[in-house]
């Protein structure tokens, strides 16, 4: 899984002190113990950090064309060929050297609900990932034994969907 890809290129870019306001367009949030918050989209985003003696409020500029859906894999499983994240959610914690991370993914996929999710469990299969299956649900663990569950809904004729991983 390659989630923490994300959080150096934001903390670099908030850094440069550019200015730009956020948007309401779809993009990440990034919130750890709720001491840093960090929210980005297509046209920027804020770095907040309110902890003890340092309070900080940046403006993060546009970061490109950043595409986290050819970045995203679980053990090598990426989603069904087409698909866009469209939301992302990152809830991180490092409490007395135990840390837990919650990551949500908001999609859309091109194929109906349940031609996503066989096309998804036959790529889990091929990698030896052990999924169970109810209806277009699928959950398993990762090699790294972080819990994942893939809902597909539909969406007319096409297929929208969340990826959660718990990491505790």
């Amino acid at each position: 899984m390659r989630l923490a890809f994300l959080i150096p290129p934001m903390m670099l870019v908030a850094a440069c002190g550019q200015e730009k306001s956020a948007s309401d367009s779809p993009g990440a949030s990034v919130s750890t113990d709720g001491n840093v918050q960090i929210t980005v989209d297509k046209d920027g985003g804020e770095l907040k950090i309110n902890s003890d003696g340092v309070k900080l409020d940046l403006d993060i500029p546009d970061l490109g064309d950043m595409d986290i859906a050819t970045d995203f894999d679980i053990d090598g499983v990426k989603l069904y060929p087409g698909s866009k994240i469209d939301t992302m959610d990152i809830d991180a914690s490092d409490k007395n050297g135990a840390d837990a991370a919650t990551v949500k993914f908001g999609f859309t996929s091109p194929a109906a609900p349940a031609k996503a999710a066989d096309w998804m469990a036959g790529e889990f299969a091929k990698r030896g990932i052990k999924i169970t299956r109810t209806g277009n649900k699928l959950a398993g663990k990762d090699k790294d034994g972080a819990d994942f569950r893939i809902n597909f809904a539909p969406d007319g004729a096409t297929a929208k969907g969340e990826v959660v991983i718990v990491k505790s």
